[in-house]
Protein backbone atom coordinates (compact mmCIF):
# COMPACT_ATOMS: atom_id res chain seq x y z
CA UNK A 1 0.00 0.00 0.00
CA UNK A 2 2.54 2.50 0.83
CA UNK A 3 4.22 2.28 -2.74
CA UNK A 4 0.60 3.79 -4.07
CA UNK A 5 1.99 7.53 -2.42
CA UNK A 6 4.47 9.19 -2.62
CA UNK A 7 6.01 11.92 -0.51
CA UNK A 8 5.94 15.27 -2.59
CA UNK A 9 8.95 17.28 -1.03
CA UNK A 10 7.16 20.59 -2.66
CA UNK A 11 3.64 19.77 -1.17
CA UNK A 12 4.37 18.44 2.04
CA UNK A 13 2.13 15.61 1.68
CA UNK A 14 2.18 12.04 0.12
CA UNK A 15 0.51 12.00 -3.50
CA UNK A 16 -1.11 8.93 -5.28
CA UNK A 17 1.28 6.73 -7.85
CA UNK A 18 -0.54 4.03 -8.59
CA UNK A 19 1.96 1.42 -10.22
CA UNK A 20 -1.88 0.52 -12.25
CA UNK A 21 -4.23 1.93 -13.68
CA UNK A 22 -7.10 2.27 -11.53
CA UNK A 23 -9.52 0.41 -12.80
CA UNK A 24 -7.05 -2.48 -12.78
CA UNK A 25 -6.86 -2.54 -9.27
CA UNK A 26 -8.43 -5.13 -6.96
CA UNK A 27 -11.70 -3.90 -4.94
CA UNK A 28 -9.83 -3.71 -1.64
CA UNK A 29 -7.11 -2.28 -3.16
CA UNK A 30 -9.03 0.77 -4.07
CA UNK A 31 -10.99 0.54 -0.80
CA UNK A 32 -7.98 1.10 1.17
CA UNK A 33 -6.09 3.08 -1.25
CA UNK A 34 -9.01 5.57 -1.08
CA UNK A 35 -9.11 5.24 3.01
CA UNK A 36 -5.44 6.27 2.94
CA UNK A 37 -6.05 9.24 0.78
CA UNK A 38 -9.04 10.81 2.90
CA UNK A 39 -6.40 10.99 5.84
CA UNK A 40 -4.29 12.40 3.77
CA UNK A 41 -6.49 15.04 2.13
CA UNK A 42 -7.44 15.88 5.70
CA UNK A 43 -3.93 17.39 6.41
CA UNK A 44 -4.43 19.65 3.06
CA UNK A 45 -6.21 22.35 4.33
CA UNK A 46 -4.04 22.77 7.45
CA UNK A 47 -0.81 22.73 5.14
CA UNK A 48 -2.62 25.45 3.12
CA UNK A 49 -3.21 27.46 6.09
CA UNK A 50 0.66 27.50 7.07
CA UNK A 51 1.72 27.87 3.44
CA UNK A 52 -0.38 31.04 3.52
CA UNK A 53 0.85 32.45 6.82
CA UNK A 54 4.39 31.80 4.84
CA UNK A 55 3.50 33.98 1.83
CA UNK A 56 2.22 37.13 4.35
CA UNK A 57 5.81 36.90 6.04
CA UNK A 58 7.41 37.18 2.55
CA UNK A 59 4.65 39.68 1.62
CA UNK A 60 5.03 41.95 5.08
CA UNK A 61 9.02 41.90 4.00
CA UNK A 62 8.24 42.63 0.15
CA UNK A 63 6.48 46.07 1.48
CA UNK A 64 9.57 46.77 3.53
CA UNK A 65 12.21 46.04 1.07
CA UNK A 66 14.34 48.01 -0.85
CA UNK A 67 17.02 46.28 -2.88
CA UNK A 68 15.77 45.35 -6.01
CA UNK A 69 17.10 42.21 -6.13
CA UNK A 70 15.87 40.81 -2.91
CA UNK A 71 12.28 42.37 -3.84
CA UNK A 72 12.53 39.72 -6.95
CA UNK A 73 13.59 36.89 -4.80
CA UNK A 74 10.51 37.63 -2.63
CA UNK A 75 8.17 37.80 -5.40
CA UNK A 76 9.85 34.59 -6.66
CA UNK A 77 9.17 33.08 -3.64
CA UNK A 78 5.74 34.10 -3.25
CA UNK A 79 4.80 33.09 -6.21
CA UNK A 80 6.15 29.48 -5.64
CA UNK A 81 4.38 29.01 -2.40
CA UNK A 82 1.04 30.06 -4.20
CA UNK A 83 1.66 27.32 -6.64
CA UNK A 84 1.99 24.95 -4.36
CA UNK A 85 -0.96 26.42 -2.38
CA UNK A 86 -3.15 26.00 -5.91
CA UNK A 87 -1.75 22.27 -6.14
CA UNK A 88 -2.79 21.35 -2.84
CA UNK A 89 -6.39 22.84 -3.76
CA UNK A 90 -6.43 20.17 -7.12
CA UNK A 91 -5.06 17.54 -5.01
CA UNK A 92 -7.60 18.62 -2.40
CA UNK A 93 -10.63 18.41 -4.64
CA UNK A 94 -9.54 14.79 -6.04
CA UNK A 95 -12.39 12.54 -5.78
CA UNK A 96 -12.73 8.87 -5.09
CA UNK A 97 -14.15 8.31 -8.99
CA UNK A 98 -10.81 10.16 -10.52
CA UNK A 99 -8.16 7.93 -12.25
CA UNK A 100 -5.85 9.14 -9.72
CA UNK A 101 -2.94 7.22 -11.51
CA UNK A 102 -3.14 9.63 -14.06
CA UNK A 103 -2.42 12.35 -11.52
CA UNK A 104 1.13 13.65 -11.42
CA UNK A 105 1.56 17.06 -9.89
CA UNK A 106 4.20 18.05 -7.59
Amino acid sequence: MESQFVYSERLGIPVPRLAADWDELSLDMQAAVLEQWEMIRGVIPERVIRLEAQIRIKQDRLFEEEDFAASCRLNGDIADLASRINDLHIWFRTQQDLDMGTKRHG
